[in-house]
């Protein structure tokens, strides 16, 4: 499965309101849609996850990820910060874009490691940073997903 058909355009945001790190996980999350409590109970576990190590892979790029039960399929969304904010990457610098990638506990495709590796191999590229910086509208994300990513 290529990474294209996991994203939707709605749960693409290329001008986060967030100013931290927590609030730009509830941010993300609230991309998913879920119901309140859903939402709250994926927050927590984003931050557990958070804090045995920072996703935040380098070149301006966090991979925020978990399993959790408020899913029952594997759920992907992309949130942008132009400007960027400390997230505790261990290259020490911004992150100015964010892949959020929440699975269920069982999933029958098993397909969660598989796209996180994706990503960060999407993230590898040199000119990714770039590329994504320039975007300007949702369609082009999702194009240069459907051109970039495995």
């Amino acid at each position: 499965m290529r990474l294209r058909e996991l994203f939707a355009a709605d749960t693409v945001k290329l001008d986060l309101d967030s100013e931290t790190k927590d609030d730009t996980l509830r941010e993300l999350v609230g991309l998913l849609a879920l119901d309140g409590k859903s939402e709250g109970v994926l927050y927590k576990t984003l931050k557990r996850r958070e804090n045995l190590g920072s996703t935040g892979i380098g070149k301006g790029i966090a991979i925020p990820h978990c399993r959790s039960l408020v899913v029952n399929r594997l759920r992907l969304a992309y949130g942008r910060k132009p400007g960027g904010l400390e997230f505790n990457a261990i290259d020490g610098s911004s992150v100015h874009n964010f892949f959020l990638i929440i699975a269920p506990p069982l999933e029958v495709s098993n397909q969660y490691l598989p796209v996180l590796g994706k990503i960060a191999q999407f993230a590898k590229d040199p000119d990714v940073p770039g590329l994504l910086a320039d975007l300007d509208t949702v369609d082009a994300f999702l194009q240069l997903i459907e051109e970039r990513a495995p």
